[in-house]
């Protein structure tokens, strides 16, 4: 009766090292994008101004520090702590979080490679947009890509159901053009931007 022979102490390591990396690749989330949308010019303006103000404030503190004589290493603790910064940077939090309560975000999550390309099989390019390069069909696939690629998170963070091809097509319709194609290009791109470094070949 034959021994089994135990693989040798380098292969376990290789096999483990592996092993680890594969499972680190595998765990990898499918990267996100965020469309934000705010139509209160006040709330924006709001920051704007209030950010401006905290910058004035810290100009004025910095200058004060500086004649009175405080350590470099000190200085920053020495800014934050005078009143009239303190009060700036109230401001401007109550300005950010006045925005963000005006502000919609959309999300759009990549899809993994095969759905990519099933749809595309289900939107292919008429003949008329195949001749002109088209590698999907322009009229239909805008909507599709939105809706599959939206995700909705409810207060807890937990993914709920988010939007249908037949809403995504209604934002295409309704708003500007401008607008319409920052939509499409958000999902567009959350597909094709390279998280990865080619290296130096």
């Amino acid at each position: 009766m034959n021994t089994p022979i135990d693989p040798p102490a380098s292969a376990l390591a290789r096999d483990a090292h592996w092993a680890a990396k594969m499972a680190r690749l595998k765990a990898r989330q499918l990267p996100e994008r965020s469309l934000r949308l705010c139509d209160d010019e006040h709330a924006k303006k709001a920051v704007t101004d209030t950010a401006l103000a905290l910058a004035k404030a810290r100009t004025q503190a910095r200058s004060e520090s500086i004649e009175q004589g405080v350590l470099e290493a000190e200085r920053e603790e020495w800014i934050l702590s005078r009143p009239a910064v303190v009060a700036e940077q109230l401001e401007l939090d109550d300005a950010e979080r006045a925005l963000e309560e005006a502000t919609v975000v959309l999300t759009f999550r990549a899809l993994p490679r095969p759905a990519w390309e099933q749809l595309l099989r289900e939107h292919p390019p008429t003949e008329a947009q195949a001749d002109q390069g088209m590698e999907y069909n322009v009229e239909t696939y805008p909507a599709a890509l939105i809706a599959a690629c939206h995700i909705e998170r409810d207060e807890s963070g937990g993914e709920v159901p988010g939007m249908r091809g037949q809403e995504a097509q209604e934002l295409l319709d309704a708003w500007p053009d401008s607008e319409a194609k920052a939509l499409f290009t958000c999902a567009l791109l959350v597909n094709q931007t390279l998280r990865a470094d080619l290296g130096k070949g």
